[in-house]
């Protein structure tokens, strides 16, 4: 389970690169490339073993309009469970 104090690190076998040709980033792992959003691709990039979760949710809280910190967070929540359930998450 992800809380607000867990601090993410995306695991070593997985890579955040931005595709020119789709004109966004993906995560690629192993045989197997994920699609991200641009939402998905700022929290993807803050997931260095550094912020916690309410911490990237703050720090996105400051550029995003019409969302609440609390709404961030969930949101960031729900995608690291996702990458988690993928094995593409390392937390400490």
């Amino acid at each position: 389970m992800i809380a607000a104090t867990t601090v993410p690190k995306l695991a070593k076998k997985a890579r955040l690169r931005f595709d020119r040709h789709e004109g966004q980033h993906m995560l690629l792992y192993p045989e197997r490339g994920l699609l991200l959003s641009q939402s998905a691709a700022a929290i993807a990039e803050r997931c260095d073993g550094t912020r916690s979760v309410s911490e990237i949710a703050h720090q996105l809280a400051a550029t995003t309009q019409g969302a609440t910190e609390e709404q961030i967070e969930r949101d960031v929540i729900a995608f690291l469970e996702d990458l988690a359930a993928r094995g593409l998450l390392e937390s400490t």
